[in-house]
């Protein structure tokens, strides 16, 4: 659905980026890294990044994509939350600034020196290990329920149209986005879009990280730093430009460039000599920058920019800023991130963000072939609070029954 007189994204990425950031932030700490950074409190940091990267963006995706369901709940909560909920088109810039840095901090040593195709292929290996498993069930469920629509009641689903062998094999090989100039409709779960985009993120990296080695050794944390954040503007340039985020195309030098900022912004922190209270000013700075997003989010839905449309995307100006504060910064929020139950909610998110979609797609379906009426009600309230925890049910099931098995087992030929 479409916001009022605004464009949205649909079924952003996180984490999308999940897997990859799970795969980092939930390794084993590497002695290299750790000598190399030693400033930075490492477990820290590393629960800080699970929480930041993997809760609340799945979170945000989940209630993204809930919003009709929200609204008849709730029109009043819906109402509140409408400027921060509608606003998921930036998500996927975040979401690959973040990629492009955790990456960097677990690789940059180790394939930055020179090209090494065992290296490569063994890194793009481990990648598939953490996201292809659940995207292979998530995506199977997916035709699995097209297919009973078409033989079940009396709305089939719009995408059975798409069941060909080809588009079957270009979603397999998770190259279903490369092909298109918009993520609408190109994958059966509607958020698989996104883990297309990191698959090419992933197969750019080895080429990029090589150049980021040379670069760094060459350059200051300062000027890393600069180069970062003059890589994240081209897409608001677009965005003035045109008036909108979503363009033909606008998905890959989003996509491209943010991830090489993102990288840059690693190199950089790596740099860092911070002291204590260094440390302690950024975690201040992040709990600001934070703040200020929202607000000016808040901000744009109250006196809209009339020449553009999208103009709550302007605040990703400031994304580039936050992720370098929370990775070195110390404080209040890392310990409030580092809690038992949050680190959890970031193990399982990614098969939540892979796996709400469907819940919310047969919710749909039922309440129109049944017919069934949501008013705002305490019924209709307590049906859109089953579906949410459904849907982490089903999260739940595929981490411990799917994702980490598969993980474990794909991990066995080459670690």
């Amino acid at each position: 659905p479409m916001s009022a007189g605004r464009s949205v994204d649909v079924g952003i990425g996180t984490s999308s980026l999940c897997g990859l950031i799970a795969s980092v932030v939930f390794s084993s700490p590497d002695p290299q890294r750790e000598r190399a950074f030693p400033d930075v409190p490492i477990r820290v940091m590393r629960v800080g990044w699970a929480v930041i990267v993997l809760v609340w963006p799945a979170v945000w995706v989940v209630l993204f994509h809930f919003r009709p369901l929200l609204k008849q709940a709730s029109p009043p909560l819906s109402d509140a939350l409408a400027p921060i909920l509608d606003c998921g088109a930036q998500g996927v810039d975040l979401f690959f600034i973040l990629s492009g840095f955790v990456l960097t901090w677990n690789y940059l040593e180790r394939m930055g020196p020179a090209w090494s195709t065992r290296a490569t292929l063994h890194f793009l290996w481990l990648r598939l290990a953490r996201v292809w498993p659940v995207y292979l069930v998530t995506m199977h469920i997916a035709v699995a329920w097209i297919i009973f629509t078409l033989n079940v009641g009396d709305f089939p689903s719009a995408e059975a149209a798409t069941l060909t062998g080809p588009n079957y094999l270009r979603q397999l090989f998770l190259v279903q986005l490369w092909v298109v100039p918009f993520f609408d409709n190109s994958s059966w779960d509607g958020p698989a879009w996104s883990i297309s985009a990191e698959w090419l993120a992933y197969l750019l990296f080895g080429l990029l990280v090589i150049v980021l080695f040379r670069v760094a050794r060459a350059s200051r944390a300062r000027t890393l730093l600069w180069l970062a954040f003059g890589v994240t503007l081209p897409p608001l340039l677009f965005l003035a430009a045109t008036g909108e985020f979503y363009t033909p195309w606008s998905w890959l030098p989003r996509i491209v460039l943010q991830f090489t900022a993102g990288a840059l912004a690693c190199a950089a922190v790596r740099k860092l000599n911070l002291t204590d209270r260094g440390r302690t000013v950024a975690g201040v700075l992040s709990v600001v920058l934070l703040a200020l997003i929202v607000g000016l989010v808040y901000w744009f839905d109250a006196h809209p920019i009339p020449t553009i449309r999208d103009d709550f995307g302007l605040v990703d100006v400031f994304f580039l800023p936050l992720v370098v504060a929370l990775s070195v910064g110390t404080g209040t929020l890392p310990a409030l991130l580092s809690t038992r139950v949050m680190v959890y909610g970031g193990k399982v998110s990614f098969s939540l963000y892979m796996v709400h979609e469907l819940v919310h797609q047969a919710w749909n379906w039922a309440a129109a072939q049944y017919r069934i009426d949501m008013l705002p009600s305490w019924g209709t309230k307590f049906i859109v609070l089953a579906l949410l925890a459904g849907s982490f049910a089903g999260a739940v099931v595929l981490f411990h029954y799917i994702e980490e098995p598969a993980r474990h087992w794909m991990r066995q030929p080459v670690v």
